[in-house]
Formats: structure tokens, C-alpha cells, sequence
């Protein structure tokens, strides 16, 4: 499988903002792109939804269940809203769907569920997922204040595990960075031993207007 595995340093970081961006740059590039998200929550808050999103960003015409084959309207992590709903998300599954969606692909872009310590199922984190798909690591984060802890906690906890991370983007990434910006990702690149890219916002809804994310998409699926 090549491909990448969007993480992030906790909810609300931007990992789908990375992960579709990662995939538009891709597709741009003539990739047959596919995404995956193992489970999808918070569906009853309206707005556009994650699968959606990252569809529109690859060029795909992956179906909902090919794309996110767990899907859930309370804002809640996925084991507990699985729970709720009377079952349990089977790791099984989310293997099998994620290998079925890169088949027909040249690169997979997955997107986890909060962070590396979700728990997807009792005993089954999003970190196993993303060493069981062995994939390259790209860790979503905030440019502000508090991100240096959130990000090396999240370094720590993926190579802990063998995950190989390569790299950390910063998103939104302001068009005039302050000093606390500036240092952060620099303390980030130097403690954290990694690369470091940035993302500014995006307009969710025109994905022909985001910037490339550098060329570093193609780097990212093949750092393994």
C-alpha cells in the first residue's frame, strides 16, 4: 500500500483540512488518488461532512461506505458513539475497506479520528490502525499557543509504537506569523527532530484555489 496517514494532535486540528489537501496536491499531480476515514462522527452537526470533503479534493467517486465505512451523528469518539448505536467497529473491517480503497489507486490518503489514542474499538486504537496499514505519518497541529506539548506528546506516542512520522504540518498557518508562530515551529522541527510545513486556511469550498501543499505530497507517501 502507499499512500500517508493524516493524524493529529487532538480534535478540531485540521486533519481533514491536511488530508484533503494532501490529496488534492496529489490528484493535481495526475495521481489516482483514493481516501479513507475509518469513522466518521458528529454528523448531526450539519455541514459538509469529512467523506465529502475528501472525494471532492481527490477527484474520487468512492461512495460513502468505501470512504468512511463507520458513520455516526453524535460528536463523540467513535467507540462511544459505536456503542451507542448498538454495535462495535471491527478492526477487520477498516483494514479490509482501506486495502479495497487503495486497490484501485496510486496513493491512499487516510484520515484518522481524533488522535493517535482514540480509541476505535476496546483494545484498538486509530495508532494501531496506522500501524497496521503501515503507512507514513503526517501530523496535523495548531500553529498557536500550546501546540509545542500537544505536537511532541503525539511524536512521542507515534514512534513509541514504530510509526514512522514524516512530518508535521501547521494549519491554519497565518499569513503574518507572529513570534510565538515562528518559534513554535522551529521548537517543533529541533525538539521534535521533523520536518515541519505549514498550511494556510482554506476555502472549503473551491479546492481549486488551495495551494499545493508545497511538493511534498509525493515525499510524504513514499517517506516509508
Amino acid at each position: 500500500m502507499r499512500g500517508v496517514f493524516v493524524t493529529g494532535t487532538g480534535t478540531g486540528v485540521g486533519k481533514t483540512v491536511v488530508a484533503a489537501a494532501i490529496a488534492r496536491t496529489l490528484a493535481a499531480a495526475g495521481k489516482r488518488v483514493a481516501v479513507f476515514k475509518p469513522a466518521l462522527t458528529g454528523l448531526d452537526e450539519g455541514g459538509e461532512p469529512d467523506q465529502a470533503l475528501l472525494r471532492r479534493a481527490a477527484g474520487s467517486t468512492q461512495s460513502d461506505d468505501q470512504i468512511a465505512p463507520y458513520r455516526y451523528g453524535p460528536p463523540m469518539s467513535p467507540h462511544l458513539a459505536a456503542q451507542l448505536a448498538g454495535e462495535e467497529i471491527a478492526p477487520g473491517r477498516l483494514l479490509d475497506a482501506a486495502r479495497a480503497a487503495a486497490a484501485g489507486a496510486e496513493a491512499l490518503v487516510c484520515e484518522g479520528v481524533g488522535g493517535l489514542l482514540v480509541p476505535l474499538a476496546p483494545g484498538y486504537l486509530v495508532r494501531n490502525l496506522a500501524a497496521d496499514l503501515d503507512l507514513p505519518l503526517v501530523v496535523a497541529a495548531s500553529p498557536g499557543l500550546g501546540t509545542i506539548n500537544h505536537t511532541l506528546l503525539t511524536l512521542e506516542a507515534a514512534r513509541s509504537a514504530g510509526l514512522n512520522v514524516a512530518a508535521v504540518v501547521l494549519t491554519p498557518w497565518p499569513s503574518d506569523p507572529g513570534p510565538i508562530e515562528r518559534s513554535n515551529r522551529v521548537a517543533i522541527a529541533t525538539l521534535g527532530e521533523v520536518r515541519v510545513e505549514t498550511l494556510p486556511e482554506l476555502d472549503r469550498g473551491d479546492p481549486g484555489s488551495w495551494p499545493a501543499l508545497g511538493d511534498q505530497a509525493e515525499p510524504f507517501c513514499s517517506a516509508r
